[in-house]
Formats: C-alpha cells, structure tokens, sequence
C-alpha cells in the first residue's frame, strides 16, 4: 500500500512496487481531489482508496475508502460501501478489535516507528504490532516510518504489509 498525496505521486509509487494506493490530500479543495481521484482510479493498475471520503470513493468508482481513526464509523461506511473496500487507522489494540467487529476489511496500525508525516505521535514499536497483528484476524499494515530494512521487521512481526509515504516517494522516514 502507499500513501500519496496526488496522482502523480499515486503513480510513481505504483512504479515502486505499491499494491494498493491511497489518496490522501487534507488540503485539497473537493474539486481537486475529485479531480485526482478520477485520474488516479482511471490511470492505476492497482486499487485506489479515498481517504475519509465515502461519497468520493462512490462517485470516481474507486475500491473503497480508508477511515483515520477519529472519521466517520466504519459501520457507517460500510453501510454506504457494501462490497468495496473500507479500512481503518488505529493506534491501539482497542480500536483494532473495535475497527474489526464494525467491518474494516484492514487496518493500517501505528505509527511503529517515529515519523516525520506525524511528529506529535509516539511510536508504538514492534511489540504492539505483533500484538494487534496476532490478535485480529482481518490484514494489519504497519505504518509510520517505514524504510525497506524496517518493512522486513514489520513482516516478521506478523504484519500484513506496510502503508508508507516516504517509502514510495523516496523521502527518508
């Protein structure tokens, strides 16, 4: 998975191996994030969630939408999006079980390592991980400072996968 910012960053992460790409732009006017999620989802050979935006992931036609933890209830998404896909951030064991029981098809879980997208957050580490990981039973993405050398250790603590920005758009974590 990749986090990006754009299509083009969308894009350029695909080439960098991403399986999944979530747009995500908090700034964007809705205009031009309709715009980017049009072009992503028509240009991606992989699925393309929408951050936060259930009404836009339906009207683009993309593979679902992806909910931080304190947005809209996955219950509530996944009553508007019944076959897509809908995932949630969480950064606790609780809210995992809680994203779960709602519906969440997966869960990108962190930050596991510190972060420059995300300086006011403490990283959880790898012990937690391994523990929402081996607790739920639906796919767990770590996220939050992953570089290739960490994405291994993600992978051996029961991670699903990863979800990144710098990792896919060549910035240092």
């Amino acid at each position: 998975m990749a986090l990006v910012t754009d299509a083009d960053a969308g894009l350029r992460a695909i080439a960098r191996g991403a399986t999944v790409v979530q747009l995500r732009d908090p700034s964007a006017t809705a205009r031009r994030l309709e715009r980017e999620a049009e072009r992503l989802v028509a240009e991606s050979p992989v699925p393309v969630v929408i951050n936060s935006r259930v009404d836009l992931a339906l009207a683009v036609g993309a593979a679902g939408v992806h909910l931080p933890e304190r947005d809209l209830p996955v219950a509530a998404a996944r009553r508007l999006i019944r076959s897509g896909l809908v995932g949630r951030s969480v950064h606790s064991l609780a809210g995992a079980l809680a994203a779960e029981a709602d519906g969440a098809d997966y869960l990108v879980f962190g930050p596991v390592f510190p972060t420059r997208s995300h300086p006011g957050l403490e990283a959880v580490g790898l012990e937690r991980l391994a523990e929402v990981a081996g607790t739920v039973t639906i796919p767990v993405l770590a996220i939050g400072g992953v570089d290739p050398e960490r994405a291994a250790h993600c992978r051996q603590a029961g991670a699903s996968g990863f979800a990144a920005i710098g990792y896919f758009t060549g910035a240092r974590p």
